[in-house]
């Protein structure tokens, strides 16, 4: 018998969305979270604050959890990882495991919101010494500091007083196979170099930078505010090597602005890593038989025009499954997904006489 349930899978920004839209709209949303929580990559890397308004991760999550687990047509399953599934629009069993428990889920269509995961930048190679070098850091590790609103040399526990951030690791890198750019980074590191200023107004902070990449209106949000007001240092540059010199850092590279050679000591380093598809991404994409781009990340079959249809009638992908995405892409693709699910479900529902 055909179903107009929704089965969402990833309880992130994506899912969460979906989830509300679908319930909100009058039709059951089934939400199923490999973890024993909601909030995807913002909760499980403890974000601080998002960009570009540096509003708290935390409250920004609770406002879109809370009107998912207390909907009456939002039903949850923590601890559940997808491992098959079956059928065809209007018709899917989708197999799970629930805390060691198979269980099965009946649903008309599925939308997948797997997300994606950061970069390593150990995988590359060891001239940023990231395994190497306690001071060397990731976007990732800053934020969880900058969460607890104690930033400080992880080799030492001081404060620094100087610290610079490293752009483009694991992205536009044709060596890697990571050509595209993962167009929040310049970003992040933006809002975290105001960020480290606001705890540590002594403290110099740079930006060794490609090109600066900043999305929408980022650049008057927090480009601009971080070199005016905050006076961070942005400096076009290619960084090279990183080795350890007495007990700071010396970042070498070239100032490609000035063409000559650079050698700065840095108290700690922050490697700005990009995204890449996450393992539950490439798991979903392989269980449902979608299509996936060179990168590994969903491809969406509408170009431009339509970012969450998929090869598979009645599947649809939202967010950064599909490719580098930040929580506007993010929102607003689950809001589509959901339109199309639906759509997808009722035309499928036979006629009644």
């Amino acid at each position: 018998m055909a179903s107009q349930d929704i089965l969402i899978i990833g309880g992130g920004p994506a899912g969460l969305e979906a989830a509300k839209g679908v319930a909100d709209l009058g039709y059951k949303a089934i939400l199923v979270e490999k973890r024993d929580r909601l909030g995807g990559t913002p909760d499980e890397a403890q974000y601080a604050a998002l960009t570009p308004d540096l509003r708290p991760a935390d409250e920004a999550l609770k406002d879109m959890i809370d009107p998912v687990v207390n909907h009456p047509n939002v039903e949850v399953h923590y601890n559940t990882l997808v491992t098959g599934a079956e059928g065809e629009l209007g018709n899917f069993t989708i197999k799970a495991v629930q805390l060691g428990k198979e269980v099965s889920f009946q649903a008309g269509a599925v939308l997948v919101c797997t997300g994606f995961q950061h970069f390593d930048p150990g995988r590359e190679t060891q001239k940023y010494g990231y395994y190497e070098h306690d001071d060397v850091i990731t976007l990732v590790d800053a934020e969880k500091m900058l969460k607890a609103h104690k930033f400080v040399r992880p080799s030492t526990g001081e404060p620094p007083k100087r610290v610079c951030f490293i752009q483009c690791v694991g992205s536009r890198d044709r060596q890697i196979g990571n050509e595209y750019c993962s167009k929040v980074c310049c970003g992040i590191a933006s809002k975290q170099a105001i960020e480290i200023r606001q705890l540590l107004p002594d403290c110099k902070v740079y930006i060794f930078y490609i090109d600066m990449r900043m999305y929408g209106y980022w650049e008057n949000e927090i480009y601009w505010p971080a070199q005016e007001k905050y006076k961070v240092n942005y400096i076009k540059g290619i960084a090279t090597e990183i080795i350890k010199k007495g007990d700071r850092l010396l970042v070498k590279g070239e100032d490609t602005t000035l063409r000559r050679p650079m050698e700065v000591p840095m108290d700690v380093v922050i490697l700005s890593v990009g995204m890449e598809p996450s393992s539950g991404t490439r798991e979903m994409a392989k269980i449902f038989g979608l299509k996936q781009n060179k990168y590994g990340f969903i491809e969406t079959e509408g170009g431009p025009l339509d970012t969450v249809t998929t090869n598979v009638p009645g599947v649809f992908a939202v967010g950064a499954c599909t490719g580098p995405a930040d929580l506007e892409d993010t929102v607003s693709a689950a809001g589509l997904a959901v339109m199309k699910a639906i759509a997808a479900v009722r035309k499928a529902e036979p006629a009644t006489a």
